[in-house]
């Protein structure tokens, strides 16, 4: 469906307004890969750079949604607007999300000051569905203060959200792997805040010393963030304050030393060489087939290597 300019602003405006019902459109535009993304992000590129984007990352199991529930309850008696991106696995068979994660944040469905988006991952492993960020400035434009993203839960290979986030939640929970299968997963990496969920359960203190080994162990200099492990049973809303202590606190020391202006330039920087190397995939798709099997035939035979068949296509010799 092709659209024109003025739709695209009239939409725009109503986002601008907090109109649910217009956000949801819009993203459902950007989800569906419209042609008039270019137009879509530069009405919106204005408005964006104010919310503050909280990833919210573990395995399947730990409870993710409940935190995020809590979350939001406790966003909102302070009086901020929020919104949530929950990232499902996709149904095989109409491709669109699972919509799980909404089902469980009904307690805050009747709220106009609460947005929740579930955007399927069709297929996109990291976690992530490929127009998350995009996604994110369509929320950062509606003018919530703090947008929460909760990943698929796909366990080693969702690192992803480490790019798209200014604080980044890491949850873990007694009997869901010990904290070496954490350190494995590169979360000691990405991990700003620690978060030991069910933590009345049987082996919550040693999973706790585990990563206190860990954080320890980690390169970190003098001046450098070190990352809190928070203990929460998030079913029974334990902890949740706990948890948004650590979040302004981490929020407060990376705009103290620069650092967070310094994560959304590299986190631009990202999303642009991904639009950029989508382009060029897309233009080479178009022409460059035909090419790519001739030079990939010379290359199984041994009459050309890879990088000179490569160093063809890119200068189209």
């Amino acid at each position: 469906m092709s659209l024109d300019r003025d739709e695209v602003r009239d939409v725009v405006a109503a986002v601008r307004l907090g109109n649910p019902r217009a956000l949801g459109r819009l993203i459902s535009w950007i989800e569906n890969g419209s042609p008039a993304l270019p137009m879509i992000m530069k009405e919106l590129a204005p408005d964006t750079g104010h919310a503050h984007i909280v990833g919210l990352t573990g395995a399947p199991g730990v409870g993710k949604s409940t935190t995020v529930t809590g979350l939001v309850s406790a966003l909102r008696e302070r009086g901020e607007r929020v919104g949530v991106l929950a990232v499902d696995p996709s149904s095989p068979f109409s491709g669109g999300a699972l919509l799980g994660d909404r089902v469980r944040m009904q307690e805050h469905a009747l709220d106009r000051d609460v947005y929740i988006r579930s955007m399927a991952t069709r297929g996109h492993l990291g976690g992530l569905a490929v127009a998350t960020p995009q996604a994110l400035r369509a929320f950062d434009a509606a003018g919530f203060d703090t947008v929460i993203v909760e990943t698929v839960g796909v366990g080693q290979s969702e690192l992803e959200v480490a790019e798209m986030a200014d604080t980044i939640i890491v949850l873990l929970a007694p009997g869901m792997g010990d904290g070496i299968q954490a350190a494995k997963a590169g979360i000691l990496e990405i991990a700003d805040i620690f978060v030991v969920n069910k933590s009345d359960r049987d082996g919550a203190q040693a999973l706790v010393r585990e990563l206190r080994t860990m954080i320890a162990l980690a390169d970190r200099g003098p001046q450098d963030w070190k990352s809190p492990i928070v203990m929460t049973v998030a079913y029974q809303n334990r902890g949740i304050g706990d948890l948004l202590e650590a979040i302004d606190k981490f929020r407060a020391s990376q705009t103290e030393t620069g650092r967070a202006a310094l994560r959304r330039i590299a986190r631009a920087r990202r999303e642009v060489e991904s639009i950029a190397l989508a382009r060029v995939r897309a233009e080479f798709r178009l022409n460059g087939e035909a090419g790519l099997e001739d030079l990939a035939m010379a290359v199984s035979r041994g009459e050309l290597d890879p990088y000179a068949a490569a160093d063809r296509v890119v200068v189209g010799s």
